[in-house]
């Protein structure tokens, strides 16, 4: 006998999550990052600044660090601006997840503090070592993350609610596109 409910729960409860955040976020349209990180900034009451950096190779693809004063995401500028997107839109969730971190990432490893000082390279080595380990994050938190990025990258790239897809598409493509549509929206 099947015991689905064992193995689905946690994940069902994941995507409730993910979704319940991604839906309570208004993005500008047409999508602009910088406008979403102020405007975010702005309801949270506390500053988020954008960092770009040059990420050496084996480096995090971002980051997300949080000190008394703000917090700061860190993005490559040597990969595409749909992966820096994304990434922002990864390191956003983490935030809006309320996640703290551990001194250990998803792979069980803390990250490198060599790849630190590249990465921040005017920050003292104490608080880059100690932001550094407060934005590692568990499986679980990384899946919710990533979830909550899908679930926003979905809307700037399908700005104003969900489209019912086209009569002939097929019953799995329609499963699919409700995984990540937005519930109760139509287009007119």
């Amino acid at each position: 006998m099947r015991q689905p409910s064992l193995r689905r729960r946690p994940g069902r409860a994941l995507w409730r999550r993910a979704r319940h955040v991604a839906d309570g976020v208004s993005l500008p349209e047409p999508f602009d990052a910088e406008a979403f990180v102020a405007g975010l900034a702005a309801e949270r009451g506390r500053p988020i600044e954008l960092m770009p950096v040059s990420a050496p190779e084996g480096a995090p693809c971002g980051l997300l660090m949080s000190t008394e004063r703000a917090d700061y995401i860190l993005y490559p500028t040597n990969t595409t601006a749909l992966h820096r997107r994304h990434i922002l839109l990864h390191e956003v969730g983490h935030l809006l997840c309320g996640h703290v971190g551990s001194d250990a990432g998803a792979d069980g490893v803390a990250i490198d503090a060599a790849a630190g000082r590249q990465l921040m390279p005017h920050l003292s080595p104490e608080l880059v070592r100690r932001v550094l380990g407060r934005t590692t994050y568990t499986e679980v938190e990384e899946q919710e993350a990533e979830l909550v990025a899908s679930l926003l990258a979905q809307r700037v790239v399908r700005p104003g609610g969900r489209r019912e897809p086209a009569a002939d598409v097929p019953e799995g493509v329609r499963r699919f596109d409700s995984l990540f549509g937005r519930a109760g929206r139509r287009a007119p």
